[in-house]
């Protein structure tokens, strides 16, 4: 019978020999990636930077697109193997037209590596009125990857690699108000659904494209400091969350549980290239493996049952088709 992870069946340690503190150089020894094409999204800052470096030294030529083409020229300077591309989440039709400029190309697709995401952010929307944590973090993710999809198949055993979060513990997906059209605005609840919407999401897009030799997973980085994701977090909340004094210093007993960016991206580089995952999919890993199911939000790590929900997930599929107004077409 073929396996799958709905309910979190999978979600067992493989005992891959790393853990918290491995750093992308660890788990990237050995991994050969010539003549491999990656799209890594937000791949000019933080850990998606430190994954497009990774990757590039274990020879794969890389994507990056990026809304502000200036900046990831500049950080991306010194990397070989690079090539930019302009693209703005928040706009599903530069979406469209990025993908279909990489289509036009004509090769196959062996990582998508979803990274880019935002957060602690006030209530925004996009263009269609959706929250722009949910538009950000997960719906383009979904446009994106179906509309690289085609070229996916044609790899013949490619990954998709979502970025998500221990933050899905703040939050189920709210299908009755998505968008908080009639609910109070909380931004660590819009932050928790979009995440547990990118392991849903991650979830039912492997039982689907497994029998196309596409896997997919989506992975919790970790606490990671010098990153640009919590540019727009109000100090009080911080505060009010313990991780900061008031004056918005980090506390030193915080700084010294964060990690550095290169092991916050080793479990996405371990994800997208590690053998250990050659047979499986569906599943949410952390500390680079395979991360345990976590039945106690009062526990940080592991992930929720709810986000491994069988019809939650397939809930969300049709909802994600509706909202973006698009056919995933697998045939």
């Amino acid at each position: 019978m073929e396996q799958n992870n709905y309910q979190g069946a999978l979600q067992k340690a493989l005992n891959s020999g790393f853990n918290a503190k491995s750093t992308t150089s660890e788990v990237i020894k050995g991994i050969d990636l010539s003549g491999k094409i990656a799209i890594v999204t937000g791949g000019n800052t933080g850990i998606g930077l430190e994954t497009v470096k990774t990757l590039s030294q274990a020879g794969a030529t890389i994507i990056v697109p990026a809304r502000d083409i200036e900046k990831a020229k500049r950080n991306l300077a010194e990397i070989s193997n690079v090539q930019i591309e302009e693209m703005d989440l928040m706009d599903p039709n530069s979406i469209d037209a990025f993908a279909e400029q990489f289509l036009n190309s004509g090769k196959s697709l062996h990582l998508l590596i979803n990274n880019a995401g935002i957060m602690w952010v006030p209530l925004r929307r996009d263009s269609r009125g959706y929250e722009s944590q949910l538009a950000t973090n997960y719906l383009a993710l979904f446009q994106l990857t179906a509309k690289l999809w085609p070229a996916l198949k044609k790899a013949n055993g490619a990954r998709v690699v979502n970025v998500s979060s221990g933050g899905h513990q703040f939050s189920d997906f709210n299908f009755e108000d998505p968008n908080f059209l009639n609910r109070e605005y909380e931004t660590l609840q819009g932050y928790g659904q979009s995440k547990t919407a990118v392991n849903l999401f991650s979830l039912e897009l492997d039982n689907r494209a497994k029998a196309y030799n596409v896997r997919s997973y989506s992975l919790c980085p970790g606490p990671v400091g010098e990153t640009e994701l919590s540019r727009e977090a109000p100090i009080d909340l911080l505060q009010k969350l313990g991780f900061t004094d008031a004056q918005g210093n980090i506390l030193p007993e915080v700084a010294t549980s964060l990690k550095t960016i290169p092991q916050g991206a080793a479990t996405t580089v371990w994800a997208a290239t590690t053998p250990l995952l050659n047979n499986i999919g569906g599943v949410y890993c952390e500390n680079v493996d395979i991360a345990s199911l976590n039945a106690n939000a009062a526990v940080i790590g592991g992930i929720m049952p709810y986000s491994l929900d069988e019809v939650n997930a397939k809930k969300l599929w049709e909802l994600s088709e509706d909202m973006t107004e698009i056919k995933f077409d697998f045939y």
